[in-house]
């Protein structure tokens, strides 16, 4: 059916499909995992003067972690 070299080509062919598939699989799964982790949102506390940040985009409002009152997020 296929010689040695022909059988070999195709073995390794297979073989690097597979590395390349399990490389971009765990590639997006990691960029998944700690993109969510990597975003977070600046905040300045006016009454304490502490710089702080909580994760997600999308955060209005947050708690300051040191004196409890509620600042809106910095825009830059």
């Amino acid at each position: 059916m296929f010689d040695f070299t022909a059988a070999t080509l195709v073995y390794c062919v297979l073989v690097g499909m597979l590395f390349i598939g399990l490389w971009i699989y765990h590639d997006r799964r990691d960029y998944g995992r700690y993109e969510k982790a990597r975003r977070r949102t600046a905040f300045h506390c006016i009454r304490c003067d502490a710089i702080y940040g909580l994760p997600g985009a999308s955060v209005e409002l947050g708690e300051c972690p040191k004196c409890g009152h509620r600042n809106s997020r910095l825009h830059f």
